[in-house]
């Protein structure tokens, strides 16, 4: 069954673009069928107040403040992650421990790239940093290839603890307060709610295909080509592939001349960007 699907995925991923365009009206007619729309809108983002006023009124958890993770000058402790501040969001970025950079997740790899700006978290008093669920050294080449400057640690040693309760291995948000030198969870959430990080899925969402993926209620004829955030060569075609090809994001590292060698393998750079190039020819 796996397989029938992986087939029909791929499969969808190589059909030529969908053409279907929107029916084109008068002025009028259009905006009367936006403020209809706005109308859902604004319930939507009054709905999402109410959620976060609950969110904000949960209960908390103690979480051990010393658990070890490791950082660029060795051990240091969940507590030292916070940087002084009172608060901590934390990614937990799933790891292919021993895989080249264009095997590991493309999930966390996407949510990786969209916080970039964290003046405005630390205006608030917020640490955001990346607990990796692979060993640090390993890991680090991969932030490094990124060209990623968040706060980063290796969470190895004590991921039993830091996700008790959870799936190990599958990738979290994690928030936390501090009182002191004690720390508490506050919230987490995995799978679809990681989206709150995101931007670009987001500007997608308000275009007129949207994602265009395959799990989208959208008409008949418009394009779905099962992206999933991988593709098997960069720009211009960014030809979508499940499985294989690379995290989207990887492709303009190479183009920047970036390494992905991982130090866990043979380095798969210079036959990435040769194929490249030899696709665009």
């Amino acid at each position: 069954m796996n397989d029938e699907l992986n087939n029909t995925k791929e499969s969808a991923c190589h059909v030529a673009d969908a053409s279907g365009m929107p029916d084109v009206v008068e002025r009028a007619t259009f905006q009367t069928e936006m403020e209809k729309l706005r109308i859902r809108e604004k319930a939507h983002t009054r709905e999402g107040d109410a959620i976060a006023a609950a969110r904000r009124r949960l209960p908390m958890v103690e979480v051990a403040a010393n658990l070890a993770l490791t950082g660029p000058n060795g051990q240091v402790s969940l507590l030292d992650a916070f940087e002084g501040r009172r608060q901590l969001i934390a990614y937990y970025f799933m790891w292919s421990r021993g895989r080249p950079a264009p095997e590991q997740c493309e999930g966390c790899t996407w949510i990786g790239t969209q916080v970039a700006e964290l003046s405005y978290l630390h205006s608030r008093d917020i640490t955001y940093a990346v607990l990796c669920q692979g060993p640090y050294e390993e890991s680090k080449r991969y932030y490094n290839f990124m060209d990623w400057h968040m706060p980063w640690y290796s969470a190895e040693d004590s991921l039993d603890a830091l996700l008790v309760g959870r799936e190990v291995g599958l990738f979290h948000l994690v928030c936390y307060v501090r009182d002191g030198d004690r720390v508490f969870e506050t919230y987490w959430t995995t799978r679809r709610g990681v989206e709150a990080m995101d931007n670009s899925y987001a500007l997608m969402d308000l275009t007129v295909y949207g994602r265009q993926e395959l799990w989208e209620d959208s008409p008949a004829d418009w394009p779905q080509r099962c992206t999933y955030t991988r593709t098997s060569n960069g720009s211009p075609t960014w030809q979508p592939v499940w499985p294989g090809g690379r995290p989207i994001a990887q492709w303009s590292r190479l183009d920047a001349g970036r390494s992905d060698d991982l130090g866990n393998g043979p380095d798969h750079q210079t036959m990435d960007t040769a194929n490249r190039r030899s696709a665009q020819n």
